[in-house]
């Protein structure tokens, strides 16, 4: 027995002609602001308000920024601005009794100290030998 796994869940469905559902409610709510500002302020002082308004409720309606809507972006946005930006780092208090012999590891080697051999050692000290002799 086969069964149809859907394919293309993260795509939201086309209602609306090209527009789904909140691309239009986007529209409709953004025409509908747009429309009333017109007709109860005068053009010269509704313009100041008319053209924001346009100006979001077009990037709500198609802006995408990598491959998410514009309200995402929008609603971080929000978020951050009107958050706490006090981080306090709390110290967590750790009992004696609660660490065990086999959680404390130390570090076996140390890995940014060069290994020094044998044949490495005679060479340096030769070199110091000489430029001693040079020098006097």
């Amino acid at each position: 027995m086969q069964f149809k796994v859907p394919q293309f869940i993260d795509i939201e469905d086309k209602i609306f002609g090209p527009f789904t559902f909140f691309q239009f409610a986007y529209l409709l709510g953004g025409g509908g602001i747009v429309f009333t500002l017109y007709k109860l302020l005068p053009l010269w002082i509704g313009i100041f308000l008319i053209l924001p308004v346009a100006g979001l409720t077009v990037c709500l309606v198609f802006v995408k920024i990598n491959n998410k809507p514009f309200t995402y972006y929008l609603e971080a946005a929000f978020s951050y601005f009107f958050s706490s930006k006090l981080y306090l780092w709390k110290q967590r208090l750790v009992k004696k009794g609660d660490i065990k012999e086999e959680e404390i590891q130390m570090p076996t080697t140390i890995s940014n100290v060069p290994m020094l051999s044998e044949n490495k050692l005679k060479d340096l000290s030769w070199s110091l030998d000489v430029q001693e002799r040079n020098e006097k």
